[in-house]
């Protein structure tokens, strides 16, 4: 995974090559990991919460799941981290959603898109006069999550003079309103989320290290899809039946094996939401339904170099169904059944394949 902490939630091995690929077998292994992670009785909306935020397959992502179950059910401050994509939101409502707190409200506040000041004020809120404009009293996102959970969106943003009061509301959880001297106590759950390496921050003088620990008391590296990719077609699916609706068709699209090899086979720099808006596309510029690679607008830095060079000349669907098998089968060792996870396609598929384009 990586050098980030994680909480020991056992070992899933044994499953990696066994990993199904529909969505009720995939949901019934998810129910099974999170029993032996957590004792739960039933696990907390999990299933639902599964099934329609985190789809997933690989075996990569069972820690995450059951760290996840482990923590959703305490009150500890949670620091997710992952690439822009990888779904550091979704990942957070999930949490708050399984908790206690659930009835309670989920606010959500991104550290990158706002002003210092106006970001002071959007989190603790300003009494009326307190600065030009301010006409009236108006609580801040932090008094609104009273009782609920906080979501702070890229803190590795936030400058350092908010990093040191935003660190007394966590020890202390009481702040006052901007131009207030009154102390407002509040219950929060706070999950933090970044793209950034808060450590080499801290390092470097960027960031606080008393509120990076404070913030990491149990952090979470949600990884890139290219390091999940028997989780690449099962999502792609589960997305493609979220956009039918507003698309104008009847029913979803299907992909057919020349796209479920050419999905897998990417990269995604941009994780989940990059693979969202090329299968939107697809949608758009397919007239029947089912999307063939043809139909799939893969960004450069995205696409396996050795298919976007040979699409490019022109070549056949086949040839780069063909590439995709190879470069697959060698990304796992030679292993059949894996590689058929990835390309999500059935074993006995796979080896007509194999027998269809001579390879051995």
């Amino acid at each position: 995974m990586s050098t980030t902490l994680h909480a020991p939630v056992g070992s899933y091995q044994a499953k990696r090559n066994h990993v199904p690929a529909t969505s009720a077998a995939v949901n019934e292994l998810v129910a099974g990991a999170l029993e032996r992670c957590v004792r739960v009785d039933p696990p907390p909306k999990v299933e639902l919460a599964m099934s329609s935020r985190l789809t997933f397959g690989a075996s990569s992502m069972l820690p995450v799941v059951g760290a996840l179950a482990r923590v959703a059910k305490t009150g500890a401050t949670v620091l997710l981290q992952g690439e822009s994509g990888t779904g550091k939101e979704v990942t957070a409502r999930l949490i708050h959603e399984t908790s206690p707190r659930s009835k309670g409200p989920f606010i959500v506040v991104n550290c990158a898109v706002l002003t210092d000041e106006l970001l002071e004020s959007e989190l603790f809120g300003h009494e009326k006069g307190s600065f030009t404009g301010a006409h009236a009293q108006r609580r801040g996102r932090i008094e609104l999550a009273h009782g609920g959970t906080f979501f702070l969106d890229e803190i590795g943003e936030l400058k350092p003079t908010l990093q040191a009061k935003l660190l007394r509301v966590l020890e202390e959880r009481r702040f006052e309103r901007l131009g207030g001297s009154t102390p407002i106590t509040v219950d929060v759950r706070w999950v933090a989320a970044t793209n950034r390496d808060l450590r080499a921050m801290v390092q470097d003088g960027t960031f606080r290290e008393d509120l990076y620990h404070r913030l990491a008391v149990f952090p979470i590296r949600l990884p890139p899809l290219r390091e999940r990719r028997e989780d690449i077609v099962p999502l792609a699916e589960s997305l493609l039946a979220q956009l039918f609706p507003p698309s104008g068709r009847s029913a979803p699209a299907r992909l057919d094996h020349a796209s479920r090899a050419l999905l897998s086979g990417a990269d995604w720099p941009g994780n989940v939401r990059e693979l969202r808006n090329v299968l939107e596309r697809a949608m758009i510029l397919a007239d029947g339904p089912v999307i063939e690679p043809e139909h799939l607008w893969i960004e450069p830095s995205a696409a396996p170099a050795e298919a976007s060079s040979r699409s490019s000349e022109g070549g056949s669907l086949a040839e780069l169904e063909r590439q995709a098998i190879q470069r697959t089968l060698a990304a796992v060792s030679g292993n059949r059944r894996t590689a058929a996870v990835r390309l999500g396609i059935g074993l006995r598929t796979l080896y007509a394949k194999l027998k269809q384009y001579d390879l051995h």
